[in-house]
C-alpha cells in the first residue's frame, strides 16, 4: 500500500491521478447524454426534450446526495466511502445502459447522480491531506482535471461511440471506468487518520455556518455564468456567427482546453493567496464572459472567447480550498456542497440565458448574463468579507519578547 503513517502518499501524483480517472468517469456520464439526446429519444420512443428530465434527474442526484452521504456518510473511512461511492456510481451507469424504458432510465440516471458531489468532496479532501499545506490546491485542481479532460476528450468520444454503437455502449463504458476506480483507489490512495468523533449531526452543522454558506452561494451564482454560455455556445456560433454545424467537436475541444488551463491556473493562485484568487478570477470571469456577447459575431473570435471561458474553472480549485478552510468541523458535507453548488450553477445559468434569448434578445445575449452572474458573485464574497470581519474580529498580535 502506497501511504505513509501520516496519511501523506508516498506516490500523491499516482494517488491524484487515480481520483482523477473517478472524475473522469463522473464528468463522461454527465456530459456525455447531451450528444446523445436523438439516440436515446429514438430507442426509447421520447421525443428529444423529455430526454431532458433525465439530465435534470441526474442533477437532482447530485444535489440530494451530496449533504445525504455527507451526513451518512460522517464516520466512514475516507477510502472506503471512495470505493463505495465509486461501485454506486458504476452500478447507477451500468444499470442505465441496461433500462427496459424510458421512466427506468430517468430513474437510474437519478442513482448514478447520487455519488457525484460526494465523490468530489471527499477526494478533494483525500487529496489535500496527501501533499504538504502549501499544495492543497493544486492537488485538488489535479484531481478536477478528470472532469475537465472529460468535457475534452470524455464526452466527445463517448458521444461518437454511443452514435456509432448504440448509446447504451457509453454509459457501460463509465461503468467499467467506475469499476477499475474503485480498484486502483483500493491500491494507491493512501488511509488517512480517521475521526472518532465524526458524526451526521457535526457534518450538518455545515450548513448553518456563515461562511460555508456565503463560500456556496459564490459558486452557485458567481460560475453560473460560464453554464449560461456554455449551454446555448453551439446555436450562438451556428445561428449567429455563421458557424458551420461540422466544427461542433472544436467547440468542445476548446472549451476543454480552457476549462484545463484555467484549474490549473486557479489552483496555483489559491496557494499563492486564496482570499485574493476568488475575487480576482470573478473579475476575469466577468470581463470574459462580457466580452463574449461582441466576439459571438464572428466564428474565430468566438472561438477564442469559449476557450477563455472555459478558464472560469479556475474558480473550482479556489472555492474548493476556501470551504476546507472554513468548514471547521464539518470537512465532508462542505467540500461536497461545492459540487452541488456547481451544478446548482449550471441550473441557474442555463435558465436565465435561455429567458434573455426568449425574450428576444441576441444568442450571445448569454455572455451579458454570465458577466451579471459573475459581477454578482463578485459583491457576495464582499459582502461575506464583510460579515466574516464583523463576526471574527482579527486577534490583536501578541508582542514577542
Amino acid at each position: 500500500m502506497q501511504e505513509s503513517s501520516s496519511g501523506l502518499a508516498r506516490n500523491p501524483r499516482l494517488a491524484e491521478f487515480v481520483l482523477a480517472l473517478g472524475g473522469f468517469g463522473i464528468g463522461t456520464s454527465e456530459f456525455v447524454i447531451m450528444g446523445l439526446m436523438n439516440r436515446v429519444a429514438e430507442d426509447l420512443a421520447v421525443t428529444v426534450p423529455q430526454v431532458g428530465y433525465a439530465i435534470s434527474s441526474y442533477a437532482l442526484g447530485v444535489v440530494v446526495g451530496a449533504p445525504l452521504i455527507s451526513a451518512l456518510a460522517a464516520r466512514v473511512p475516507k477510502r472506503a466511502l471512495l470505493i463505495a461511492l465509486m461501485l454506486v456510481f458504476a452500478v447507477g451507469n451500468i444499470a442505465s445502459a441496461m433500462a427496459p424504458g424510458f421512466w427506468s432510465f430517468v430513474g437510474l440516471r437519478f442513482i448514478a447522480g447520487l455519488p457525484h458531489g460526494a465523490y468530489f468532496g471527499v477526494a478533494a479532501l483525500v487529496a489535500a491531506g496527501a501533499v504538504p499545506v502549501d499544495q492543497r490546491a493544486r492537488a485538488i485542481a489535479r484531481v478536477m482535471l478528470g472532469l475537465t479532460v472529460a468535457i475534452l476528450i470524455g464526452a466527445p468520444l463517448g458521444t461518437w461511440a454511443g452514435n456509432l454503437l448504440g448509446w447504451q455502449i457509453a454509459f457501460a463504458a463509465v461503468g467499467g471506468i467506475a469499476l477499475l476506480t474503485a480498484l486502483l483507489i483500493r491500491v494507491w490512495v493512501p488511509v488517512q487518520p480517521f475521526d472518532a468523533h465524526a458524526s451526521p449531526l457535526r457534518e450538518l452543522s455545515a450548513l448553518v455556518k456563515q461562511r460555508v454558506l456565503v463560500t456556496v452561494a459564490i459558486a452557485c451564482i458567481g460560475c453560473g455564468g460560464m453554464f449560461s454560455i456554455f449551454s446555448y455556445v453551439m446555436p450562438t456560433l451556428t445561428q449567429q456567427a455563421g458557424m458551420s454545424e461540422a466544427l461542433g467537436p472544436l467547440v468542445l475541444v476548446i472549451f476543454g482546453l480552457g476549462s484545463i488551463a484555467g484549474n490549473l491556473v486557479g489552483g496555483r493562485m489559491a496557494d499563492k493567496n486564496l482570499m485574493r484568487a476568488i475575487p480576482t478570477i470573478l473579475v476575469w470571469c466577468a470581463v470574459v464572459q462580457g466580452l463574449f456577447y461582441f466576439a459571438a459575431n464572428e466564428v474565430w473570435s468566438g472561438l477564442l472567447f469559449v476557450g477563455l471561458v472555459g478558464t472560469s474553472m479556475a474558480l473550482a480549485p479556489s472555492l474548493q480550498t476556501r470551504l476546507m478552510d472554513v468548514a471547521e468541523d464539518a470537512q465532508t458535507m462542505a467540500a461536497s456542497m461545492n459540487h452541488a453548488a456547481f451544478n446548482g450553477a449550471n441550473a441557474l445559468g442555463a435558465w436565465l440565458a435561455g429567458l434573455a434569448i426568449s425574450a428576444g434578445f441576441s444568442w450571445s445575449s448569454t455572455g451579458l448574463v454570465g458577466s451579471g452572474l459573475a459581477l454578482c458573485g463578485l459583491v457576495i464574497f464582499a459582502w461575506g468579507r464583510w460579515l466574516e470581519k464583523r463576526t471574527y474580529p482579527a486577534k490583536p498580535a501578541v508582542a514577542r519578547g
